[in-house]
């Protein structure tokens, strides 16, 4: 339920979101946001084509995160009200190591009951029309 003074009736929905937003962005892991922030200012070619898309409820009317602090991890993009996130894959994810990185991260954020996708950087920047369309796809699953 709401906080005193804080209304009644459907309000209480929306209190909670608000709760499972803040848990997922802030537990235990306050040092990352600096470094989610510092991501925001760098992003990648295909990170930036999809947030132009996604950005103040253009998408749907779905509200999107980007570079947001879930759990140990930072994620791309957040749709707290879908429970989805969207990753782009740039050239790090190439990397010796990487994939069993970003396995054991998508266990876990499975874990805490979030779907996770996932797109190349050139596919995001060359075909965002059927990238936009695959996410319309797992948003109704």
């Amino acid at each position: 339920p709401p906080p005193k003074g804080r209304g009644t009736g459907g309000g209480g929905l929306c209190y909670h979101r608000r709760l499972m937003l803040k848990y997922f962005t802030y537990n235990l892991h306050k040092p990352k946001t600096s470094f989610a922030q510092n991501l925001r200012k760098r992003q990648t070619p295909g990170e930036l084509k999809l947030w132009r898309a996604l950005r103040a409820k253009r998408f749907h009317g779905l509200k999107f995160r980007r570079q947001v602090p879930v759990g140990p991890y930072i994620v791309d993009f957040l749709c707290v009200e879908k429970r989805l996130i969207i990753e782009i894959d740039g050239i790090s994810h190439f990397k010796p190591g990487a994939e069993a990185y970003d396995i054991e991260r998508e266990e876990y954020l499975k874990s805490e009951g979030l779907k996770v996708i996932r797109f190349g950087n050139g596919q995001t920047v060359n075909h965002l029309n059927s990238v936009l369309k695959k996410i319309e796809k797992a948003l109704t699953y």
